[in-house]
């Protein structure tokens, strides 16, 4: 992912549909043009997909859909598993870290595996916690900023106040997640500038279940706004 995708406002940001659980829908979306797949890899979701679910999804998208990135978002895995999870048939192209991994976690696993991107999410409890995350942009191929929420590690719906990071600038691309959808489009596009945005949760009909219509609409808005 290149790290000026998006800033030009002649292009929109680029656009990630998370917490996917079937097949045909995550290549429905594919099709809508959508930048980035992701599928859920902790157990305790209501979104998650085990091993061969995963593999099976990632297989389909890699075959008809190979420049759209396929995203595995887990939280505090240990490296074994990771290791494992990287080889064979069905592999992510990108591994977002949503726990408490750290600075030197991160680097490790870029050392361990430098073919894969390594993207950082980051829970936000207040504007404070924006001067922690730099140390995190220079080490990983992106950072993913989120709200924080007491029982969830993402996927609440809740947003961010922009003005939280309408100015932010970092070492690296970020992303926005929490409360993505078509109506908030012309706000947050004209207050903020990341690199892409992640979606989930109020597009759902039920969690890893995507309404496509609401899909469409995001997609329609992001590409029909400019600034």
């Amino acid at each position: 992912m290149s790290a000026s995708l998006g800033k030009n406002r002649s292009t929109p940001p680029a656009l990630k549909i998370c917490g996917l659980k079937d097949p045909d829908q995550a290549l429905a979306i594919a099709d809508l043009g959508v930048q980035a797949i992701g599928v859920i890899g902790v157990p305790s979701t209501p979104r998650y997909l085990d091993d061969e679910q995963r593999r099976g999804l990632f297989h389909e998208l890699e075959q008809q859909h190979p420049g759209v990135l396929r995203v595995w978002v887990i939280a505090d895995l240990d490296h074994t598993s990771i290791d494992s999870a990287l080889k064979g048939e069905g592999i992510p192209n990108v591994v977002q870290l949503h726990g408490n991994e750290s600075v030197d976690d991160v680097l490790q696993l870029k050392q361990n595996h430098p073919k894969t991107q390594w993207w950082k999410a980051l829970r936000l409890r207040s504007k404070d916690d924006i001067s922690s995350i730099e140390r995190y942009s220079t080490v990983a191929d992106a950072v993913l900023l989120d709200a924080w929420a007491p029982n969830q590690l993402g996927g609440t719906g809740h947003r961010l106040p922009l003005h939280w990071i309408s100015s932010m600038t970092l070492s690296c691309p970020w992303w926005l997640a929490g409360g993505v959808s078509s109506e908030w489009i012309p706000d947050l596009l004209s207050q903020t500038n990341p690199d892409g945005l992640d979606a989930s949760s109020r597009l759902e009909i039920e969690p890893g279940n995507k309404d496509l219509v609401k899909v469409q609409a995001l997609v329609q808005a992001m590409n029909s706004f400019r600034s």
